[in-house]
């Protein structure tokens, strides 16, 4: 899982931006300046981002706003997991965003903190995150929607996140249905492609599974608070879709283990198969052997019958005999003929 930090924004400052009744009303150069002018417009709302912001950047914002320190330094540290917590009149939501790179089958994460207090939403955004301008866009040309406040541009970005998680889903399950080709294909490299992807996948489960607890724990809020019902109904929606892809990615970790439980087996099975060829091979082999033995001992025996007779020793009893030649004949015939009867019984022959 790759985790490499795009370089940061020169002064950390996206946009601060001053809305009222749902519209844009300027945008300023500093978060000091756009707290200044949001004391001075009674029913405004700032939405300031932050993309890579140095500690004292953040700090300083912190300090403008009265940011608790404990949600600050969750979003100085980044690498949290998703989770909502809420700090006197000020909540602090932590997301995290994914980007499938089908090159290297990596999922690749980033960040956006969260903070949506009483006419402020300020988003910070750490690593690979997507840029939040096509939410800034998208709310802008929305005004019925904007102007239902912060909670509305809480809405829009955990929608956005979680849109984001779609072409994710994707990727994986092609990656695992090419798998699963290749498992049954034999590929030898197949078990590292798996455990790689399965290490992808519980990256990602890490990533949506807590995000079902903050968008409960938001849409209980949201009903607690009495939140505008059109709200309210798209936070549902942004649910059921996070509920799907949570559902999808156990999934995908459930199909890789069976995959790997099957991969595993094949090639017991692939091994077990040569080994019972190797052994019939070994068997066949020493069959042979046992046949080439039991021919050269059957030889052997004449051979040494006339080895010994033809030694022509003087003084050898049978060297003078008539009947010698066909003695020694009928000899390596009855040796020969015994050796064949006895390898026989044993099934050498």
């Amino acid at each position: 899982m790759d985790r490499t930090v795009t370089a940061p924004h020169p002064d950390g400052l996206v946009a601060a931006v001053i809305y009222h009744d749902g519209r844009r009303v300027e945008c300023l150069p500093t978060v000091a300046e756009t707290n200044r002018r949001l004391r001075q417009r009674p029913g405004t709302m700032a939405w300031i981002g932050l993309s890579h912001p140095a500690e004292a950047q953040l700090l300083a914002a912190a300090d403008e706003f009265g940011l608790h320190h404990l949600a600050v330094e969750d979003a100085i540290k980044a690498h949290q997991r998703p989770k909502l917590d809420r700090y006197r009149d000020t909540l602090f939501v932590a997301l995290r965003t994914a980007r499938y790179v089908d090159a290297t089958e990596e999922v690749r994460f980033g960040e956006v903190h969260v903070f949506v207090g009483d006419g402020l939403v300020l988003t910070v955004r750490h690593g690979d995150a997507p840029d939040l301008a096509a939410v800034r866009t998208r709310m802008e040309n929305n005004p019925e929607l904007l102007r239902h406040g912060p909670e509305a541009v809480l809405y829009a970005v955990l929608d956005h996140v979680v849109d984001g998680y779609a072409p994710v889903v994707t990727g994986l399950q092609n990656d695992i249905d090419e798998i699963e080709t290749e498992v049954f294909r034999g590929d030898p490299n197949v078990s590292r492609r798996i455990y790689e992807l399965t290490r992808e996948v519980i990256g990602f489960q890490r990533a949506t599974r807590p995000l079902l607890d903050v968008l409960s724990a938001l849409v209980a809020g949201f009903e607690k608070h009495r939140i505008h019902d059109e709200l309210r109904r798209y936070l549902r929606d942004v649910t059921d879709h996070a509920t799907v892809v949570a559902e999808r990615v156990d999934g995908f970790r459930q199909l890789l283990d069976h995959i790997l439980t099957v991969n595993a087996t094949l090639v017991s099975q692939a091994q077990t198969g040569k080994m019972e060829r190797l052994t019939e091979a070994s068997y066949a082999q020493s069959e042979e052997i046992k046949r080439i033995s039991a021919w050269a001992a059957i030889l052997f025996a004449p051979t040494l019958v006339g080895t010994i007779y033809g030694m022509n020793f003087h003084h050898m009893p049978e060297l003078l005999w008539r009947g010698g030649y066909p003695f020694s004949l009928g000899l390596m015939a009855l040796i020969c003929l015994a050796l064949y009867v006895l390898f026989r019984r044993r099934r050498w022959l």
